[in-house]
């Protein structure tokens, strides 16, 4: 089973810019879809994007046009570009894995990886 791990979090003022990586070994020859969710305190996780096993992205609207998802070249990594960011961005940021397409079952069952804290001041 393919399995994700979140990185890059970390405090930025508002404005600025953070990137966010997802590794998850075995996702491209398995051809999995990889998913971005994010929790802010006190509130249901929300997703942020997604991109399916044949590379298409999918942003929220309420992080369209700020934010980027696309995958590394030569490496299981899928990274999370966060522009022009809000304190209404701070959240602890998750990715998935998730059966896309005619992948497979087992290995791209749903896994979650440990999550990223992004905390953005005004």
């Amino acid at each position: 089973q393919v399995q994700p791990a979140e990185s890059g979090g970390g405090s930025v003022q508002a404005g600025g810019s953070l990137r966010l990586s997802c590794t998850a070994p075995g996702f491209t020859s398995h051809r999995c879809g990889i998913a971005w969710y994010r929790q802010a305190a006190g509130k249901e996780r929300e997703w942020v994007s997604f991109m399916a096993s044949d590379g298409s992205t999918t942003v929220a609207g309420s992080v369209k046009g700020r934010f980027t998802t696309s995958k590394a070249m030569t490496v299981d990594t899928v990274y999370l570009q966060m522009n022009s960011l809000t304190p209404e961005d701070t959240a602890v940021y998750y990715c998935k894995v998730y059966r896309s397409g005619s992948s497979s079952p087992y290995a791209c069952a749903v896994a979650w990886g440990q999550g990223t804290a992004v905390t953005v001041s005004s």
